[in-house]
């Protein structure tokens, strides 16, 4: 499959593509979805038609009961049926989990939002333009702090820095090499490098890793068995999986499945699956991981101008569009080799889509930038979302 290489991805929702993407009885766990009605099969289908390798849909009720629908290929070379329920690269639908254990942490009175990282981190964020006093946490979260972002300097080509690992200190020294793009608290601007000072809080606070603090206060309560922070140097996915796909620099599509994801870390390094990625968005706006007041804070958005998710606006670590006839909450995840999008509706209903590559590795449209076209493109797989979660 022959491709021509494509233009940057320039969204608030597709930045985090550079940031870091058989069937049961009705008595299926979130760990085995049943089989979907032929809906959310046709909606599959049409995603593969655009040129998406493969694609999966898990509609998860209010009362828990998940619905799977797949369609393309797992192995594009063994024509290999998708799993149901397969592990895939999350991107940047790790933030929420990140930002759930900042709040439980609030929550325990070991953070607070408004107080500056220079009281978490002292003397380690500075730069030109960069006052640490005057970042807080909650900026931090909410994409408010004016730090710069560091993915376009290290996610050039994604198959010659696949086997490259970075620590959270060499990405923030990447990142903190840059001015910071505006005084803090002035806007909002999605940087992944807010997420990555949020994970080092984090461990200084609790004195422990973030993938055990992940693990401890989300994975293990909601018995998710499928869903980790990758350990250092671990390029490859634990558990059965479709295969991902990226352009390389000759414009051929490529499958890129094993990629250390650490320079992601916080920001998007996770791996679930899309059931389990459903339980996890569920349990969070149904009050199971934070306390009322915490939650409000999280659910407290800021519009954010995105020009292809409606109604967009960004809260702490969670973002809101205007879907299926209501406003819903989730975060939208892009690496090379995977796309997720997820939502829940106001009455409990969650959709999560997997597709095994990002738009800009398969849009086969003009070269001369970021065009309304690329756009329409783009959206395809927003208006997918919106259409499985208000199909009966």
């Amino acid at each position: 499959m022959k491709h021509t290489p494509k233009f940057a991805v320039i969204t608030t929702a597709l930045a985090a593509s550079l940031a870091f993407t058989a069937c049961a009885s009705p008595a299926a766990t979130k760990d085995a979805p049943e089989k979907a009605p032929k809906v959310l099969t046709s909606i599959a289908e049409r995603l593969v038609e655009e040129g998406y390798p493969g694609a999966i849909i898990t509609r998860t009720s209010p009362d828990g009961t998940a619905e799977t629908a797949t369609a393309g290929t797992a192995d594009l070379d063994a024509d290999a049926p998708v799993p149901a329920d397969g592990e895939v690269r999350v991107g940047s639908a790790s933030k929420p989990f990140s930002a759930v254990v900042a709040l439980q942490l609030v929550e325990e009175g070991l953070l607070e939002l408004d107080r500056s990282v220079e009281t978490y981190l002292p003397g380690l964020i500075k730069g030109k333009g960069i006052d640490p006093k005057a970042i807080t946490v909650r900026q931090l979260l909410q994409h408010t702090s004016g730090l710069p972002e560091y993915t376009d300097l290290v996610v050039k080509e994604a198959f010659a820095d696949r086997d490259v690992y970075r620590s959270p200190r060499d990405v923030l020294d990447i990142a903190l090499g840059q001015p910071a793009i505006f005084p803090a608290g002035e806007r909002h601007q999605y940087t992944n490098t807010n997420y990555i000072v949020l994970g080092l809080i984090i461990e200084r606070v609790t004195q422990r890793p973030l993938a055990e603090q992940i693990h401890d206060r989300i994975v293990t309560p909601l018995d998710l068995k499928h869903t980790y922070l990758p350990d250092p140097g671990e390029t490859g996915l634990r558990g059965e999986h479709p295969l991902g796909y990226h352009i390389d620099a000759d414009g051929e599509l490529r499958e890129i499945t094993e990629y250390d994801s650490s320079t992601a870390w916080a920001s998007g390094a996770m791996v679930s699956t899309p059931a389990e990625l459903n339980t996890f968005m569920k349990a969070v706006l149904d009050g199971e991981l934070l306390e009322p007041a915490e939650l409000d804070q999280m659910l407290t958005g800021i519009p954010t101008g995105d020009k292809i998710i409606p109604g967009n606006t960004y809260g702490l670590g969670i973002e809101s569009s205007e879907l299926g006839g209501g406003t819903t909450w989730g975060h939208n995840g892009y690496i090379p080799g995977y796309q997720t999008i997820n939502t829940v509706a106001e009455d409990g209903t969650a959709v999560t889509i997997t597709l095994t590559a990002l738009p800009n590795a398969i849009y086969d449209g003009p070269l001369d930038g970021p065009t309304e076209e690329f756009l329409d493109f783009a959206r395809l797989s927003i208006d997918a979302l919106g259409e499985a979660l208000s199909t009966p």
